[in-house]
């Protein structure tokens, strides 16, 4: 089989969560390149219109912390990106409990239900590719992000609960585990650290953010999507309930 073929993803259809900006954004331009009619679903109704019309895909203005209107949802894709997701910088004691509950609706209990609502279709078909955007916080801990790092190691379990189940089934399912990446998520990151440390911005990227790093750069939003696009091919068919780091270097210590 030629190079082109086994990542041929022509014919094949996706949802991508949170895909009006960031990280999103890029998994859906990166999968549309390959031939992909990709779904970018996203509460923001005018980003995920603009990214769709860019890509010649669709959008699906959608409210992930609705988890009840989830429960009942039939979702016919053959991928499924899981990687909408927000951030909150505080210590445990002054974190507060809502905030906290949110986080784990979003990032951990619709994913589950995302992933329940497409298998039916992929196991049909034999053939589906679940890839959860985690965080090299789905393997590591940091301080002040406490419900960050619980909702992605939690997704990390779901992912591979999913590789197991799955695999019978010509299902697939994977995290990409990206260090600090070059978005506004990120960006309000800093702002956060800034205001909590006490420390100019520029500080916090260079002592915090990729104080451990080999590689002394964000990484961009392009390359998590050509990692996620490779996942989602036919010659990935072999990887699952993996977790691709890809942090400079950082978990490597």
């Amino acid at each position: 089989m030629s190079e082109s073929g086994v990542n041929d993803l022509r014919s094949r259809t996706a949802v991508v969560t949170g895909g009006a900006g960031g990280i999103g954004a890029a998994c859906a331009k990166a999968l549309a390149e390959r031939g992909v009619t990709v779904t970018v679903a996203d509460i923001d109704e005018v980003g995920a219109k603009t990214v769709a019309e860019e890509i010649g895909g669709k959008a699906w203005a959608l409210d992930l912390l609705d988890v009840a209107a989830l429960e009942s949802l039939q979702l016919e894709t053959d991928i499924l990106v899981n990687n909408a997701g927000v951030q909150n910088i505080s210590e445990i004691a002054e974190f507060p409990p809502e905030k906290f509950r949110s986080m784990m609706a979003l990032m951990v209990e619709a994913p589950f239900l995302l992933i329940r609502a497409a298998l039916p279709h992929m196991y049909r078909n034999e053939f589906g590719r679940v890839i959860n955007i985690s965080s090299i916080h789905g393997l590591r801990a940091s301080p002040f992000k406490v419900a960050y790092v619980t909702a992605k190691h939690a997704l990390e379990g779901l992912s591979k609960v999913t590789a197991l189940e799955g695999g019978p089934h010509g299902v697939t399912s994977n995290c990409v585990n990206p260090g600090y990446v070059r978005t506004p998520l990120v960006t309000k990151q800093i702002a956060d650290q800034a205001r909590t440390h006490g420390i100019p911005e520029d500080q916090v990227v260079s002592d915090i953010l990729l104080k451990e790093s080999a590689v002394k750069r964000l990484v961009g939003p392009e390359e998590v999507g050509s990692l996620v696009a490779w996942l989602a091919s036919p010659a990935a068919g072999m990887v699952t309930g993996a977790s691709y780091t890809m942090d400079g270097g950082w978990s490597a210590r």
